[in-house]
């Protein structure tokens, strides 16, 4: 991997989608046009995203996830015994429809928009989930590269439903066998192509913690097996490890933020990062990459403890908002986490992604360019004050 620089700028993935793309993609599911058909239109969106972060400053770059539905969901297009399905004909099995219906509308979850990957039969791996996705990025630029991948647990939980997968997976912990096998050789694969940076997604990690006991996080179809929060980052944990063990060369992180679905902040998750530090500590990984530019990302101070025990990827921008923040309040910000990690252990990315759902992109491309340039000055005044 190139030398790290300091105060490095990423994203955590997604960009916001053209409508054009999300028709083509919807035509697509729909047998109208043909999968290289569409991919050469998304050609055209990769580039523009990856046109866009380079410009913008980003030194550890995405292809803006602009070929998936959803940060997770793409892979039921790449993994045999999966079925894609709506919220909505979910709700068929939930064992309490009418209730669970008044919490989407609570959450502003649009329960016909947002899909999940569901095990239906046993998972065989069609070739790699996202190497058509980094050849292309690999192809198109000569900056370090970052492929998200669904995390572990949240692809486990995200696709063990009861009444649909226990014919194949009685079990939770039988379905994260194979999705931690299918993980493990697509991290191989993407290091031997000489991938920079893996993040896994693990968003739903602040749901255990800070969700309602009457509800689930939409991001999770397991919307009625509720455990106990420590036996749910236990596992987390368990899972990550395992996906990961033994495999060196490439630097891994883990991106847990509070929902990233609505621009209405009311509705999304708020709590500090104390519950979560000493799981994610233990979690072999590089990077934790986090959302920590709302008020609802809580305190610094829990950080406190964990003093540079791994580094930290700091929310600065919110993806939601219209408002560009001034770099000058992301220096300020940035020097708060200071206290805590040394400089050489910072890096610098929004808060999420602009564009997780396709059809649910929290900003337009040219709000979130500006964002990214602020992000890029802030960075610049950084590195002049704490460059070597």
């Amino acid at each position: 991997m190139a030398q790290r620089m300091l105060f490095p700028i990423s994203v955590v993935g997604s960009w916001s989608r053209p409508p054009w793309l999300v028709q083509a993609l919807r035509r697509r599911q729909a047998g109208e046009i043909s999968s290289a058909e569409f991919h050469r239109i998304a050609d055209d969106a990769a580039l523009a995203a990856i046109k866009y972060q380079e410009d913008a400053g980003v030194d550890i770059v995405t292809d803006g996830e602009v070929r998936r539905d959803n940060f997770y969901s793409f892979v039921v297009e790449k993994i045999s015994g999966m079925k894609l399905m709506k919220v909505s004909e979910l709700l068929d099995y939930m064992k309490d429809r009418a209730a669970f219906e008044e919490i989407l509308r609570a959450l502003d979850v649009p329960a016909f928009a947002i899909k999940s990957p569901i095990a239906v039969a046993k998972l065989r791996a069609r070739g790699g989930l996202t190497l058509d996705e980094f050849d292309f990025l690999k192809e198109h630029t000569a900056r370090q590269t970052k492929i998200p991948l669904p995390g572990p647990y949240l692809l486990t939980r995200s696709s063990w439903f009861e009444g649909l997968s226990d014919t194949a997976y009685p079990t939770r912990e039988d379905l994260a066998t194979d999705v931690v096998q299918i993980l493990r050789d697509e991290v191989v694969a993407l290091r031997a192509r000489g991938v920079d940076f893996i993040q896994f997604d693990e968003p739903s990690l602040s749901q255990v913690v800070y969700g309602d006991e009457a509800e689930q996080t939409f991001m999770c179809a397991a919307l009625g097996s509720r455990r106990d929060p420590s036996d749910e980052l236990e596992f987390a944990v368990e899972l990550m490890n395992r996906t990961v063990e033994g495999i060196s060369g490439v630097k891994f992180g883990v991106h847990v933020c509070r929902g990233n679905w609505s621009r209405k902040e009311e509705v999304l998750l708020r709590g500090n990062y104390g519950p979560l530090l000493p799981y994610l500590m233990r979690m072999q990984v590089d990077q934790l990459v986090l959302e920590m530019a709302t008020p609802r990302a809580g305190e610094l101070e829990v950080f406190k403890e964990y003093r540079n025990e791994k580094e930290i990827g700091v929310g600065v921008v919110n993806p939601r908002t219209d408002e560009v923040e001034d770099p000058h309040a992301i220096v300020q910000r940035v020097k708060e986490m200071l206290r805590f990690f040394d400089p050489e252990r910072i890096t610098l990315n929004p808060d999420c992604g602009f564009g997780t759902f396709a059809e649910r992109c929290v900003n337009t491309p040219e709000i979130a360019y500006r964002k990214l340039k602020a992000i890029r000055a802030a960075a610049e005044s950084l590195r002049r004050e704490y460059g070597h």
